[in-house]
This record gives structure tokens, C-alpha cells and sequence, in this order.
């Protein structure tokens, strides 16, 4: 056991010769602004716009500053309101809890299962507090969506989606984002595609639609969104929407639309190292799989499993020790948020009575990045120090585990 992995765990592909070349002519230009456009021109921004609406065979998009900026501007689009509640993961990453603080709007954590996946009979028994659920696909789980529409209208529950982690995935046939009355996603570094920031809104709704795009900061320059409702969806709300700027811009998008053409290729490249490490991991005792349901067609740009009931320090003692070996390992257990891994009492902006069930499972969540400049080989060898160092723990501590 004397494996050193020398990859990076943060660095992501190099931007596609393609987009470069797309980005240079806007900075040559200069028009960098989404609605400064020549005669016979249609900025970067309208164009991947109408593109990323045809790919996701959605009526409209709209491209924003970031994911965050999305989920907001989702909620205020349905009427969400200060003081609304709005019901969420407790399995979640802070912008989504965020997004709803933002608009003054108060969270309502629902439990996660030990698939990493939003519980639905917490769900059923919070649905009466909320009018809207903001349903986050967190690190890429996708819950049974027949059964969560089910569920979400028997109680007239609008289902805003969070696609941060879950764009080009599927549930059966629909793709994620499609099922609820809003999909929003991320274009920042870490996501499936990568303008360092950014956001993207896609929506079958005339008015909700209208109603995002006077909010993104359009002023009254809507005709310019190729993909936005017509003319008249605008009437009702142009003069009593407020202007919260977060438009995209040309750079941006001149950035992205090279990427997502390649979507499918990329995704099925991340699950290629998804499966090299699960199938790896498959027989380590003390380790917990995540089990994914054959519905679920997801994309997996990381990789997460379950030490259950492990005790604090074991579970610290592993991670320490992969680190050491050059694998970095992100624990969702620790009392105090570091980096990225907080948790919903964490969030003390929005408190929450515990879930004792949902708190055994986040407890043992172990999250690791698959960058795609990995290699399937790499992958064989992060698996194999992952494996080697969490049996070595189990076999040595397993009766200090809680």
C-alpha cells in the first residue's frame, strides 16, 4: 500500500479550441454586452439560448450570471414571496437554501434516503407547510421522478428543479429539468460545462418566462431573447417587475455553446470513471455503494459513498489518510462546514428542527470530484487507495464506530 496518486482533483479540461476561437472574436468585437448586436446580428448569448432550449426541448431559456442567480429568479418568477415558505433537500449545497433566504423566503428541509436522494414520505408529511418545492438533484442522485410529480400535484405543489449537478442526466426518458415548471442550471467551473460562471433557465411558461427575463435586467429590450415568450406575454408584467441584473454575457456564452454541443460525449465520459471507481469499490467491507435505480440515467462528475455508522474520528482518520496518498476526499459529517460540505444545520440563517434518520446518512457522506483529466487508469488507482485505506480502518477500528 504505497500507491502516491499525483493528480489534481480541481482541475478541469482546457477550453475547446472551438470556444476559444468563438470568445476571441466577441473580445474582437467587443460587443461583450447581451443586447449590443449590429444590423443582421444575433448576440452569442440569444443564439445559446435557443440552443440550449432545442437541446433540452424546452419552449424557452434564458441565460443568466450564475446557478444561484437562476434558483432565485425562479422563485420570484412563480410568486414566491418574503415570508413563503419553500420546502427543499436537506441534501443540498448552500446556494439552493441561499436562493430561497434571498427572496426572504424561509427553507423547509426534507429528509435525504441513504441514495442520496430527497425523501418522499418526509416530503408527503411537509408538503402542506409550502406551496413550491425547489427539488435539488444533488451531486447528481435524481429521485423517482414519476413519484415525486405524483406526489407534487395530489398536494398542488410547484416543483422548481436544481440541475446544477444533473444536466444532460435523465429520469426514463425525461431529461432532468423537464419534469417541474422550472429547470434551472450551472455553467461554473465544477458543472458539466464550464464558463467559470453562469447560468441557464428553461421554463414552458409564457408568463413565468416573461416575468424571468424583466427580472434577469432586460429592461425593455425582451424582443432581443430568440427564445423568450412572444410580445405580448410581456404586457401584463414589463412595468411592475423589478430590473435584478444578472444577465449572461457574450463572452460567456461564446464559451459555451461549443461545450454543449459535445454534452453527450462528456457525460458519457464522466460516467466511464464513475463506473471504473464504483465497480472498484464494490466488495470493500465497511464501505456503503450507492445504489442507483435503472431509471435513472444520470451524469456522474463525482463519486460519493456511505461509511454508516462510523464514529467521527474513524471517519477523519480515512480521509486524512487518503489525502495523504494524494486522494482528496470531502466528508459532509464534520461539525463545522469546510469548504463546500455544509449541511442543513448548518445553514443557522434557516433553522430546522433534526432529522435523525437524514442525519445518520449525511453523517457518513463521502464526496470525491472525477475530473475528466483523469484517466481510467487514474481512476483504477483512486479507487485502490480509497479501498486499501477505508478496509485497513474498518478492520482496525470497526469496534469504535457509533
Amino acid at each position: 500500500m504505497t500507491d502516491i496518486f499525483r493528480g489534481n482533483f480541481t482541475q478541469q479540461e482546457p477550453i475547446p479550441d472551438e470556444a476559444i476561437a468563438a470568445a476571441l472574436t466577441v473580445l474582437k468585437h467587443g460587443r461583450l454586452h447581451r443586447y449590443n448586436e449590429v444590423d443582421g446580428e444575433v448576440a452569442e448569448s440569444a443564439l445559446l439560448e435557443l440552443e440550449f432550449a432545442a437541446q433540452m426541448g424546452s419552449r424557452y431559456c434564458l441565460a443568466v450570471a450564475s446557478g444561484g442567480y437562476a434558483l432565485a429568479t425562479a422563485l420570484r418568477s412563480v410568486g414566491v414571496k418574503p415570508g413563503d415558505k419553500v420546502l427543499t433537500n436537506a441534501f443540498t449545497l448552500a446556494p439552493v437554501p441561499g436562493a430561497i433566504a434571498s427572496v426572504g423566503a424561509v427553507p423547509v428541509f426534507v429528509g435525504v434516503t441513504d441514495g442520496l436522494v430527497i425523501d418522499l414520505e418526509d416530503l408527503a408529511s411537509k408538503a402542506g407547510q409550502a406551496d413550491v418545492l425547489m427539488l435539488s438533484h444533488m451531486r447528481g442522485h435524481i429521485v423517482d421522478m414519476d413519484a415525486l410529480m405524483q406526489l407534487a400535484q395530489a398536494h398542488n405543489l410547484l416543483v422548481i428543479e436544481d440541475c446544477a449537478h444533473t444536466m444532460g442526466a435523465k429520469w426514463g426518458d425525461t431529461r432532468s429539468g423537464r419534469s417541474g415548471v422550472i429547470g434551472c442550471y450551472s455553467c461554473q467551473t465544477y458543472k458539466h460545462v464550464n464558463s467559470g460562471e453562469g447560468g441557464l433557465l428553461i421554463c414552458d411558461d409564457d408568463e413565468i418566462m416573461a416575468r424571468a427575463i424583466m427580472l434577469s435586467g432586460s429592461y425593455m429590450i425582451y424582443a432581443k431573447h430568440r427564445a423568450g415568450p412572444p410580445p405580448e406575454a410581456f404586457e401584463a408584467v414589463r412595468l411592475v417587475t423589478p430590473n435584478i441584473s444578472g444577465r449572461m454575457d457574450n463572452l460567456r456564452a461564446a464559451i459555451l455553446r461549443p461545450q454543449l454541443r459535445r454534452l453527450d460525449s462528456q457525460c458519457q465520459a464522466w460516467n466511464d470513471r464513475y463506473h471504473v471507481v464504483d465497480s472498484a469499490l464494490g466488495q470493500v467491507a465497511g464501505l456503503t455503494r450507492v445504489q442507483r435505480p435503472q431509471q435513472e440515467k444520470f451524469v456522474a462528475s463525482s463519486y460519493q459513498f456511505l461509511l454508516l455508522d462510523w464514529s467521527g474520528d474513524a471517519i477523519r482518520d480515512v480521509v486524512a489518510r487518503c489525502l495523504a496518498r494524494g486522494v482528496e476526499l470531502k466528508w459532509f459529517g464534520a461539525v463545522e462546514p469546510v469548504g463546500f460540505t455544509s449541511r442543513y444545520d448548518s445553514w443557522t440563517y434557516a433553522p430546522s428542527s433534526p432529522m435523525p434518520s437524514s442525519d445518520r446518512v449525511l453523517h457518513s457522506i463521502i464526496d470525491m470530484r472525477l475530473p475528466l483529466m483523469f484517466s481510467l487508469e487514474d481512476c483504477v488507482m483512486v479507487a485502490r487507495i480509497i479501498g486499501e485505506e477505508v478496509a485497513l480502518a474498518f478492520a482496525a477500528s470497526g469496534q469504535n464506530q457509533a
